[in-house]
């Protein structure tokens, strides 16, 4: 028997990736499952991003292997999407480098950055991948916990009272995933200051600034944020373009030139036409915005009638693709989850998937036709 590398007794499979075989088993035994787990859009791109990646397959360069870094206009339509919607202002030759999606970029950077036995600050609740890819490159995840109490803010307090010599990665997410958190007036300033006063590299992943949100913001826009502060972004949530892994880092030359030089040892480049959808996805005036917005408020506010009818209550000024609802407070997260899922065959995310700071609480995802979400009200009821 060939033993595995012991990076992987660290860490488990990821929680959707076993839920999702669950619930497959379930409807293919021929139960009515209706899903509110997962942030994959339903809905269609832009029609001219689906016509540029159709139209490029003629293309002389469509089938080649592509630049490390990208198509130059795919590099010009980032720059020009952060000037028009954050004004922050990057090199698109320096300052802007395309991923396969901001997921590998947190690998990336990683890897980039983490010696074994390095610490990094992971938000409680959060993403799981941050505490995963931690673990993975064999650095040490250090919590910091986010209370409901200060709206999922950071306490920069308690972080100051805490060891941070051996800290070299600090992991935020604003606006926030799960809860739909926004960042507060202040945050980012802190936030650039506390990674300059401690020599920490704080990285923003920041996939969901134009789902139901009037105020899209970008850490870089602080002044002085790109001597500290990396951005991750997607194209996955804004654009309804998840399965086609299309993201982005920004931020200062020298870490962009770090960051290549792992991506460029592990892929070839993204296909041409995946590309030249994406430029022509950046290019979307604030219409599609607005448009796309209206089918989430729909079903944000069906959503919250099915929180009603299960007793939980919420915080109506979150934004993002998800509602984020607190338990009646004797009830534990995935007990509760497994039996709404057994008796009203309705799968819902618990919220300890993002730590232990997600006891109590559920997620609801906005992918879902206002007609599932609705017979969803009606199986509660």
């Amino acid at each position: 028997m060939i033993e595995v590398a012991n990076r992987l007794q660290t860490v488990e499979e990821y929680y959707f990736s076993k839920k999702l075989r669950e619930v497959g088993l379930l409807i293919a035994s021929g139960k009515p499952i209706i899903s509110l787990g997962i942030g994959s859009p339903d809905l269609q791109p832009p029609k001219k991003v689906l016509d540029a990646i159709s139209e490029s397959f003629q293309d002389a360069n469509a089938h080649k292997y592509q630049s490390y870094q990208g198509l130059p206009e795919l590099r010009n339509a980032i720059s020009k999407f952060y000037k028009a919607h954050f004004s922050v202002s990057l090199s698109p030759n320096t300052e802007i480098l395309p991923l396969m999606g901001s997921k590998e970029g947190i690998m990336h950077i990683s890897m980039a950055y983490l010696n074994e036995g390095d610490e990094v600050l992971i938000p409680n609740p959060g993403y799981p991948t941050y505490q995963s890819v931690t673990k993975l490159v064999g650095a040490k995840g250090v919590l910091y916990e986010l209370d409901e109490a200060n709206n999922w803010q950071p306490d920069f307090a308690a972080l100051e009272k805490t060891d941070l010599t051996k800290v070299k990665i600090m992991w935020v997410n604003y606006p926030h995933m799960p809860t739909g958190a926004q960042p507060s007036k202040t945050v980012f300033e802190d936030l650039v200051a506390f990674g300059k006063r401690h020599n920490i590299l704080i990285v923003n992943d920041n996939p969901y600034s134009f789902i139901l949100n009037d105020e899209p913001k970008s850490i870089l826009s602080v002044e002085g944020a790109k001597d500290v502060c990396l951005e991750l972004n997607s194209l996955s949530k804004t654009f309804n373009m998840a399965g086609w892994r299309v993201g982005m880092v920004v931020g200062d030359s020298v870490h962009i030139k770090n960051i290549l030089k792992v991506k460029s040892n592990m892929d070839s480049g993204m296909f041409y036409g995946i590309q030249k959808g994406a430029v022509e996805a950046l290019k979307c005036s604030k219409m599609w915005f607005a448009t796309l917005n209206n089918v989430y408020k729909e079903r944000r506010d069906l959503v919250w009638k099915l929180a009603d009818a299960l007793n939980c209550t919420y915080d109506k000024n979150a934004t993002g693709m998800f509602v984020w609802a607190k338990l009646p407070a004797y009830l534990k997260s995935e007990e509760f989850i497994d039996l709404v899922l057994k008796e009203n065959h309705i799968f819902i995310t618990p919220g300890t998937v993002f730590g232990t700071k997600g006891e109590g609480y559920i997620r609801f995802s906005l992918c879902a036709s206002t007609e599932n979400i609705e017979e969803a009200i009606a199986r509660v009821e």
